[in-house]
């Protein structure tokens, strides 16, 4: 059992427990691969605090996805847990992708964007890493342009609130 388990166990989903603690003590590549794995682990409340971890480390070290890619993609496109797919929304436009990956990874956040059953900060967090792909490809800005236009006209404050953020990076 990973040693990480400890920190992440425990309470309710409306708690990061110790996720960020768990975050400072990732040091290698070593360290991030086990804590990737948790990801997958069976309890939804350590999946999600291992998301939480990893979305937080990669700020600053993506590359420690990498080797990760294939896990990535699996995850998101089977993943039904709310509190796993808005941490995956945002590591999904952290990795290097080629022109198939790109197309995958757009789908996947344009249908949890557009899915007005979807949690706030699962859509909030889609918008934000399609935003961040379109950046790096320039083809799909239009399309994105096209969604916001479309979100705005929804009455959800948390969008809106995004949409603006977006709008001062130059959408």
């Amino acid at each position: 059992m990973s040693s990480f388990v400890k920190f992440l166990a425990g309470g309710d989903l409306r708690s990061i427990g110790k996720s960020n603690v768990v975050a400072t003590l990732i040091k290698n590549q070593k360290d991030f691969d086990e804590l990737f794995f948790l990801m997958l682990h069976a309890n939804r409340l350590v999946a999600m605090r291992a998301a939480d971890a990893i979305e937080k480390i990669t700020i600053h070290f993506p590359q420690y996805l990498s080797k990760h890619k294939s896990e990535i993609f699996t995850l998101s496109a089977a993943a039904e847990n709310k509190e796993l797919q808005w941490h995956l929304a945002l590591l999904l436009s952290r990795i290097k992708m080629d022109k198939e990956e790109f197309n995958f990874a757009w789908k996947i956040l344009m249908n949890w964007v557009k899915d007005k059953n979807n949690s706030k900060i699962v859509r909030v967090n889609s918008l934000q890493s399609l935003f961040n792909l379109s950046k790096q490809n320039k083809k799909h800005a239009d399309e994105l342009q096209n969604l916001i236009n479309d979100l705005n006209r929804e009455d959800t404050p948390s969008i809106k609130a995004r949409i603006r953020k977006l709008k001062k990076e130059n959408i």
